[in-house]
Formats: C-alpha cells, structure tokens, sequence
C-alpha cells in the first residue's frame, strides 16, 4: 500500500503494520472491558473506548517513506507515562534483528491528538540528537570541508522552512477568499486544515513549552561550550607564539624570558 503526501514524501505501509495494530487495540479493548453487568434499569453502564501507543519501524531512502513493521508501548493513562525501560529494549531488539530498521514515528488509537500524546515524541529524542550530533562531525568525502557540507545541510532546512512558510500563507489567503465568498468551498480542503489545526492544541501546554525551552537551553549551552573552547585554543597558540618571540629576544638581548 503505497501513497503520496503534500509534502512530497511517499508512504509505503505493509499491511502487517495494520493488522499489528488492529490486534493491540482488540486486545487491549477486551482486556479493559469489565466483565458483563447491568445496571437496575436492565442497560450496560457505558465506558470510555481504551487509548493504545506504539512505534512504527522501517526506513527512509530520499523522499520515500516505507513502513515495514511496528511494536507496542507500555503507556500508563493514569500518570500519563510511558514505560521507557521497555521502549529501550525493544528498540535494542529490533536493532539487532533488523539493523536498518529505524523509528519512523508512533500511532495512536482516537480521532483527536490530545496533550498527554505530546509524551511519545520523547521516543525520539535520542534519536534526534544522534542526527544532531553526526551533522556536527561530517567528515569530508569528496574533498570539500566539514563546514562546507554543514552549511549546505543547514541552506536546505532553511530553504525547506520558507517554503512552507509560503505554503501557510497561500492557504491562508485561500481560506479568506473562500469565507469570503470570492471563490467556491471545497468541503474536502477545509476537513484537512481542521485536521491540522486540531493537532495544535497539544503543542500549546505548559509541559510542552518547559521541554522546548530546556532543549534550547541545552543547545545553547553545547554551542556556547564549543565557543569557549575555541577562543581558549585561539588563546594558547597566541601565548605560546608570544613566548617564543619572546624567548628569542631575550636571548638577542642577554635577558631570559619570565613568561
């Protein structure tokens, strides 16, 4: 099963993902379902239908996208915590099974994205830094520098942000001249952004903001270190150099060098 997105990638799905998590979310419903009671008036009590989590795995070859296989995540709904221990080991697992295989991202069970779902991207963290931190030591492979490949890295991202920069503007232009009346509704557009736009929310927390910013805070801390280190480099050559001009005129003068 195979498809293509707005943003130009194309996603492979094997059908084995689906039945994976067809079977989690049947058999976390049956096991959370209380056994068969009735009330006075004859009628089951209703419940809340159980929420699942769990990773997809598969690889990514340019601007495809294909997802061979997932595995389930221990998720407490009332701490709203997921059992990272576990999650550590079955990617450890899958790692050794399949060592091509990556985290591709995670799937819930519901229609809407809640705050509490802002938790699973700490599957991929780790991750993330493992990209951030290959990007900072490219070695050179044909002949250019590390700086020269960094730099184009980074010119691709930027040019990737103002793109979509312009994308959101077209939309939101498009969607004025439609409440408007300029131009005629088109149902299936308006499901998709109220789609997106209900996704939103979960970025907006409290939880969500302290993360962010202790991220930050932390890249700004590595990148100020690497500074520092530099200039202290930069500092030593420069008192060493001094030290040996010195040393040669002192022994020019009949002096001996106190640095």
């Amino acid at each position: 099963m195979a498809s293509s997105s707005s943003s130009g990638l194309t996603f492979k799905l094997h059908p084995l993902v689906i039945l994976n998590v067809s079977d989690h979310y049947t058999r976390v419903k049956s096991q959370s379902q209380p056994p068969s009671s009735h009330s006075s008036n004859g009628a089951d009590s209703p419940s809340a239908p159980p929420r699942v989590f769990g990773c997809v795995i598969g690889v990514q070859s340019g601007r495809t996208v294909e997802i061979f296989n997932s595995f389930e995540l221990l998720y407490d709904p009332a701490t709203h915590s997921l059992d990272r221990a576990f999650l550590e080991k079955k990617q450890e697992l899958y790692k050794k099974v399949f060592p091509n295989f990556y985290v591709l991202g995670w799937y819930s069970s519901g229609s809407d994205a809640q705050e509490s779902d802002m938790l699973i991207h700490k599957a991929t963290v780790e991750a993330e830094r493992i990209s951030v931190d290959h990007v900072a030591h490219l070695k050179p492979s044909d002949g250019g520098s590390a700086a020269t490949q960094l730099a184009a890295h980074l010119t691709g991202i930027h040019s990737a942000i103002k793109m979509l920069n312009s994308r959101i503007r077209v939309l939101h232009h498009y969607l004025l001249a439609m409440q408007k009346g300029d131009i005629p509704c088109d149902n299936s557009l308006l499901r998709q952004v109220s789609s997106l736009l209900r996704r939103l929310p979960a970025i907006e927390s409290e939880k969500f903001r302290d993360d962010f910013l202790m991220e930050y805070n932390d890249t700004l801390l590595v990148s100020y270190l690497a500074m520092f280190t530099n200039c202290s480099s930069t500092m030593n050559e420069l008192v060493d150099k001094f030290n040996t001009a010195y040393e040669r005129h002192s022994r020019r003068g009949g002096r001996t060098a106190f640095i």
